[in-house]
């Protein structure tokens, strides 16, 4: 079966059950294409519907279906844990890709870690509080540096992303312009990207050339990263637009 349509069954057989048991059900957290297959479909689940990641800014969100008759407040089934090096002075810099495989080598499905996070000197990984204990238990060293994890609240921290301003001038805030200037290729090659389903928009794909991007939209390009377009600056004499945007790095 083809793995979109999966998903798409997936979301709908959770929005079934959720009415059907009165309860609110989640799904694991989402790549950015199952959160467009996840909006794509609004109009045939049963419930109500929403989506989270943990913080305000996450990319890998779990869904959440909502029956009109819930008769109790629910929150969705994510621990932020964070992860430091238990002796700094002898650390190793450790990356995303480290502490993702790190968790994943303990057994758990890519399903069950939601966004991780680094900073200078410790990282945030958000997961399913199914499986938040035992990564306590079991997350001991990640290459050759011992850690101490413990959970925290988000609302205890400061989860943001680390930004990287860029300025362009294009011809318009047309999308294949813009996301030829952000993934520093050709505008030919922007709208195969574009066309090939590798743009995603507040989480949607996006398939339109032609799309004007908005203040604020945050654009993400499958192989080269996030950007949140920041608007028009200016215009040059020749009548050409000035944008900003921002790279998450």
């Amino acid at each position: 079966m083809d793995e979109d349509l999966r998903t798409q069954r997936h979301l709908l057989d959770l929005s079934r059950q959720a009415d059907r048991r009165g309860i609110a059900v989640f799904s694991d957290f989402l790549t950015l294409n199952e959160l467009h297959i996840f909006h794509q479909n609004s109009d045939k689940y049963e419930t109500g519907f929403s989506s989270e990641g943990g913080y305000d800014f996450a990319e890998r969100q779990i869904a959440a279906f909502i029956p009109d008759a819930l008769s109790y407040r629910y929150e969705y089934p994510i621990d932020c844990l964070e992860i430091t090096a238990a002796h700094p002075k002898f650390s190793e810099k450790l990356s995303h890709r480290d502490i993702l495989g790190a968790i994943m080598n303990l057994g758990i499905e890519r399903g069950k870690i939601g966004d991780i996070i680094v900073k200078e000197n410790s990282a945030y990984a958000f997961c399913k509080r199914e499986i938040a204990d035992y990564i306590l238990g079991e997350l001991n060293t990640i290459r050759h540096t011992a850690v101490v994890c413990k959970k925290t609240k988000t609302s205890d921290i400061q989860i943001k992303p680390d930004l990287q301003q860029y300025e362009a001038v294009i011809a318009s805030n047309r999308l294949d312009g813009i996301v030829a200037v952000m993934a520093k290729v050709s505008r030919s090659e922007a709208a195969r990207l574009i066309q090939s389903g590798k743009i995603f928009i507040q989480g949607k794909e996006c398939l339109h050339n032609t799309y004007l991007c908005k203040t604020g939209d945050l654009i993400s390009i499958r192989g080269v990263g996030k950007f949140r377009f920041d608007g028009e600056s200016g215009a040059t004499k020749k009548n050409r637009l000035k944008i900003i945007y921002q790279k998450y790095i």
